[in-house]
């Protein structure tokens, strides 16, 4: 494992962009409510063509939805 996680700025896209419901975003890139939420929540990790649909709805980059990071050190957030 690299160390990274992918991790995304749809819910904010989406309230910036007129309040866009998961399930709105789901109808314009042909994928259920559900699975919106699970990528939001970084729980699963959209296709490629996903990905590119989702930044396109948008109207920004692929950069400007997903980054690829190094994951917080355990115990991090308590220091």
């Amino acid at each position: 494992m690299s160390g990274k996680t992918l991790n995304n700025r749809i819910r904010e896209l989406r309230f910036l962009n007129g309040e866009m419901t998961q399930a709105d975003l789901g109808n314009e890139i042909g994928v259920t409510r559900q699975t919106i939420a699970a990528i939001e929540q970084g729980k699963y990790a959209p296709t490629l063509e996903a990905a590119f649909r989702i930044a396109d709805v948008f109207g920004v980059g692929l950069d400007d939805v997903f980054t690829w990071e190094a994951a917080p050190e355990k115990g991090a957030e308590h220091r």
